[in-house]
């Protein structure tokens, strides 16, 4: 994880002055392509992801099929694109999810004093010490399978390192000088914290959410192979994969394209993330 050394202006500054690189205009230029195929993908195709055709079962990529077919005849390419607002969902939604009850637990950690502080901190601490995948199929497991359930399962495992994040910063500004100030000016603690503390506290959350997406379609994607996730025939890139497993010999573009496009948005995600990380958060931080 990560913490912040400079506050969130003069870190904006120094984002300002440096030059963007090749690689993160890139990065940024996929995502953003990504996102659009995932809003409207009938803007790419307008064929039926679901639709069958037994006769055009497992045809190479050419005119009519861009990437091939598959088992059951359905149409690659149109199953790529579909499951880019899926696979996309998946990592945003769940980011969400864990973003949102990681601050809470966070802010609420960061503020307490004693013994509130020191129970908070240790469910914080048993949490962190379980592997988020870990987390997530034990509450997969607890909650069913299901694209939704996929959701809220992989934002349980991200909430420990969010409120991690956020209760190390939430204790810096706390003893700053303009939060102090605040209260002994006599403003109420919910006004100190809504005005002062959290947006002073959260810049370094929202980075390592930005890294986070690609970990929760890492995940989301991972559970699904495996079949804990989304479930067929439902257009979803690492439900592709696992189908792909029985033929990798007869069609080895089931798994190309799928895979291709997973790898494509994790890396983008990524280096868009590892980019602000290194805008924002000082190197001496921290664990990375």
């Amino acid at each position: 994880m990560v913490t912040l050394d400079v506050p969130l202006p003069r870190a904006q500054a120094r984002l300002l002055r440096t030059d963007v690189p090749v690689g993160m205009v890139l990065a940024a230029g996929i995502l953003i392509l990504l996102i659009v195929m995932a809003i409207t993908p009938a803007l790419f195709t307008d064929t039926d992801p679901l639709r069958t055709d037994p006769l055009a079962a497992f045809q190479p990529p050419g005119a009519a099929h861009p990437f091939g077919t598959d088992q059951l005849g359905r149409d690659q390419f149109a199953r790529v694109i579909h499951g880019a607002r899926l696979s996309l969902g998946m990592g945003f939604g769940a980011t969400v999810i864990g973003l949102i009850a990681g601050l809470a637990l966070g802010l609420l950690a960061g503020l307490s004093r004693g013994w509130g502080d020191r129970v908070l901190s240790r469910i914080i601490d048993v949490l962190y010490a379980f592997p988020e995948m870990l987390l997530a199929i034990i509450a997969v497991a607890v909650l069913g399978t299901g694209f939704s359930t996929l959701l809220i399962a992989i934002g349980i495992g991200s909430i420990p390192s969010y409120a991690r994040v956020l209760r190390s910063q939430v204790l810096q500004v706390r003893s700053s000088g303009y939060a102090e100030s605040a209260v002994t000016l006599g403003q109420r603690p919910a006004l100190i914290a809504w005005r002062h503390v959290l947006p002073n506290s959260i810049g370094p959350v929202l980075v390592l959410a930005t890294i986070g997406v690609g970990t929760a379609i890492i995940f989301g994607s991972a559970l699904s192979f495996v079949g804990l996730g989304a479930q067929p025939p439902t257009p979803e890139w690492g439900l592709m994969l696992s189908d792909s497993r029985n033929y990798l010999s007869l069609a080895p573009w089931l798994a190309l394209w799928p895979g291709i496009f997973l790898a494509a948005t994790v890396i983008s995600v990524t280096v868009i993330g590892r980019w602000l990380q290194r805008r924002f958060v000082s190197p001496l931080g921290g664990r990375r």
